[in-house]
């Protein structure tokens, strides 16, 4: 099977996508991680809140991975 660069260039792009989905989510996570920590510390009835904002970022991800598996079918490579 021969890739065309068309799709060569879309496989590239869907992995753009799932990797930047997962730069901004760390970076949310590590400040809202350090944040709710401080919180936990003072307040721990505070947890339940805390971690929701922790998942929160999460969706970034999880719609990078979206994007990149609509671009492949898109293309035909899976």
């Amino acid at each position: 099977m021969t890739v065309g660069i068309e799709a060569a260039v879309a496989a590239i792009g869907a992995g753009v996508a799932i990797l930047g989905g997962a730069i901004g989510t760390g970076i949310a996570q590590s400040a809202i991680g350090s944040a709710g920590l401080g919180l936990i510390a003072e307040k721990p009835e505070e947890l339940g809140k805390s971690l929701l904002f922790l998942v929160l970022p999460e969706t970034i991800l999880i719609l990078g991975f979206v994007i990149a598996i609509l671009i492949l079918l898109g293309f035909g490579l899976i």
